[in-house]
């Protein structure tokens, strides 16, 4: 990615990612926890963890007998210390270099972290390290190709305002994000009985305001390039944006998010269910 791609992509206030993101983010982590159908008191390590949205669902539902979170934001962990409870522990590190044992944890996760890791095979080489042989390595992000309307539609507004956005549009900045990519990166990190599956999620805004309003908080790829226009070209992107969302008799917005999730197991032997 270019400098100019790459300097929108900034991620470290609670607040705004869960307007944003994180909202959407929670309901795909449910569905994740489900496939993965994990039995309780496993070892958990939650990798770019952000505000602890994944973390937080894997404490409510997958009953863990210990949950260790990782990510670079100290905001993030900051929030994900004070909101996930279950003895969840959070720690600020790098993707690329965990600060956990070899071998220490049965599951080891990542929610729509990996498209932002400047080595995404590094990444997940260091989420395969950390966990037993037989143990799961899961993840998932979003198809930013065509699964993600609500980010397609603003990045359509945007270029017809802009013709030089089109160089940012997610939708081909993380067009190869898709499940052989996925499949791809899991089978170079030795991982076996590799898996992926489409996760696709409503996201239902009530009203436009419920839309727009994250995208002016500066945090991510489309809010950071909003930031930087002038307020005239800020107000034609969102005029061009209003203009082309469907609307039911309520007023609100019924859109869909598309995720992409995958699994697969570190090879060796498998030891039962808690492989302790």
């Amino acid at each position: 990615m270019t400098g100019d791609e790459t300097r929108h992509d900034v991620w470290a206030t609670a607040g705004p990612y869960e307007r944003f993101m994180g909202r959407w983010s929670r309901l795909a982590a449910r569905e994740l926890a489900t496939w993965l159908g994990l039995p309780e008191g496993l070892r958990w390590v939650d990798v770019g963890c952000g505000t602890g949205v994944l973390a937080g669902v894997v404490a409510d539902r997958c009953a863990p007998g210990s949950l260790v979170g990782v990510d670079r934001s100290e905001g993030f962990v900051s929030t994900a210390r004070a909101t996930v409870g279950g003895g969840a522990h959070f720690v600020v590190a790098d993707a690329g270099a965990l600060p956990v044992r070899d071998g220490a944890c049965d599951v080891s996760v990542s929610a729509l972290t990996l498209n932002f890791l400047a080595q995404p095979a590094a990444g997940v080489a260091e989420m395969a390290r950390v966990v037993r042989p037989g143990g799961t390595v899961a993840a998932y992000v979003w198809d930013y190709a065509g699964g993600m309307a609500f980010l397609g539609r603003f990045w359509d507004a945007a270029v017809a305002v802009d013709p030089s956005a089109a160089g940012l549009d997610e939708r081909r900045r993380f067009a190869a994000w898709g499940p052989e990519r996925l499949r791809e990166l899991w089978a170079g990190a030795g991982l076996v009985d590799v898996a992926t599956m489409p996760v696709e999620v409503p996201t239902v805004f009530t009203g436009f305001a419920d839309l727009w309003e994250p995208f002016l908080a500066g945090q991510g790829p489309a809010p950071g390039y909003l930031a930087s226009l002038s307020p005239a070209a800020r107000d034609r992107v969102r005029t061009a944006l209003d203009a082309s969302l469907p609307r039911d008799t309520s007023g609100s917005v019924r859109l869909t998010a598309r995720a992409w999730a995958v699994r697969g197991s570190r090879a060796g032997s498998r030891r039962g269910a808690g492989g302790r």
